[in-house]
């Protein structure tokens, strides 16, 4: 759930559960829950924040993607003083509540953490009131509260620069030995491996330590034989090259009778490839999460289902939400009408399957009926 941050002045839910009974492309649910979404909207519906408030629990429970100084978040029209997550997670039987409030991209307000309907740990900073009671529950009583509460205490700062409030979440994690099988350290792992990626031409750009890092894990055995199959399977024949120059430097090429600097001649939509490739592909960890605005920006629309199947077939339990504009993908054949969303101006999000009367079927034209006017007033 997420209120009042940027375009979502009220409150908009993303119900992973809201599956109907569909009995096509199954490849889209995973355990009872929808685990491949694609989202459309209008520009300037709310896209691209909406992913970067999903992935906003990265940056507040490990720290991790925080930007250089202070970021205003609030809705431009709310009177309310802060943005406010909630994340609810299903381990086994097990189920997570995680919220949280913010002033603004750094500063926190208020922070919850529930287990199965009790509540562990309560933090008003604003307030300075904090409820540790249930620290039991999760095992975590030996957390030595009172260096924590000592942290929060700016007193005598005022001609300091105040350090962003350390969330509790955050603290307690990295300094108490929770059990192996802790619940705390599941939500972690799958939180730090939740990615959103945005389709932009960043590699051409990108500083040399990005390209230097991405190619010196092409020189590791059969990876860059694995980028040129990648690149190959989505329809891009090619062969390449990785040579490393005299001045120690590396540079990538196609292969052909005389070599071809790759970044220098390469597409668009092959750049984007190789950057979502980059992101995702080559490292040690299994996704948990991701999140791709306008995945299809610069793609074919034959590409753009190449890569929805890729991503289907590579990571059928990831949960991966795709925004587009591209009504050649709104088909049964590739996702289906409860995974098919639409973003509204007004900040709402509704399933196509809810966003009209008619009960829609493996047979009907979706696409057809989205152009036709079907689900405007859920635009």
């Amino acid at each position: 759930m997420l209120k009042n941050y940027k375009n979502f002045k009220e409150e908009i839910v993303i119900d992973f559960q809201g599956i109907s009974g569909y009995q096509f492309s199954q490849d889209c649910i995973t355990d009872g829950i929808i685990s491949k979404m694609l989202i459309y909207g209008r520009n300037a519906t709310g896209k691209t924040n909406l992913g970067r408030a999903l992935t906003d629990i990265k940056k507040t429970m490990l720290g991790i993607g925080y930007y250089l100084g202070k970021r205003e978040i609030l809705n431009a029209d709310s009177t309310e003083d802060s943005a406010r997550f909630t994340y609810e997670f299903k381990f086994g039987e097990q189920t997570l509540v995680y919220q949280y409030a913010k002033f603004s991209d750094q500063d926190l307000k208020e922070e919850k953490l529930i287990i199965d309907n009790q509540l562990i740990f309560e933090c008003d900073f604003e307030q300075k009131k904090y409820n540790f009671e249930n620290l039991n529950y999760i095992n975590a009583e030996s957390a030595n509260i009172d260096r924590y509460i000592q942290s929060m205490d700016l007193e005598g700062m005022e001609n300091e620069i105040p350090e962003p409030v350390l969330p509790f979440l955050r603290w307690l994690i990295s300094n108490v030995a929770l059990e192996n099988d802790s619940i705390l350290l599941k939500l972690g792992s799958y939180v730090r491996r939740m990615t959103d990626i945005s389709a932009s031409n960043v590699m051409a750009y990108s500083p040399m330590r990005v390209k230097d890092s991405f190619y010196e894990a092409l020189e590791e055995p059969d990876r860059l034989k694995d980028l040129e199959d990648f690149l190959n399977g989505m329809g891009i024949i090619c062969k390449l090259v990785l040579k490393k120059l005299p001045d120690g430097q590396r540079e990538l090429y196609f292969s052909h009778e005389k070599l071809v600097p790759f970044y220098e001649t390469v597409s668009s939509g092959t750049l984007a490839l190789v950057d979502m490739y980059r992101r995702l592909i080559p490292k040690a960890w299994t996704p948990s999460f991701i999140y791709l605005d306008e995945f299809d920006a610069f793609y074919h629309y034959e590409m753009s289902e190449n890569v929805m199947n890729f991503l289907k077939k590579k990571y059928p339990k990831c949960q991966i939400i795709m925004t587009s504009h591209n009504t050649n993908l709104m088909t049964n054949r590739l996702m289906r009408p409860d995974c098919l969303f639409i973003l509204s101006r007004t900040g709402t999000l509704t399933s196509l399957c809810n966003a009209t009367e008619r009960e829609l079927r493996e047979g009907h034209n979706l696409e057809k009926m989205y152009i036709s006017g079907e689900f405007d007033r859920y635009e």
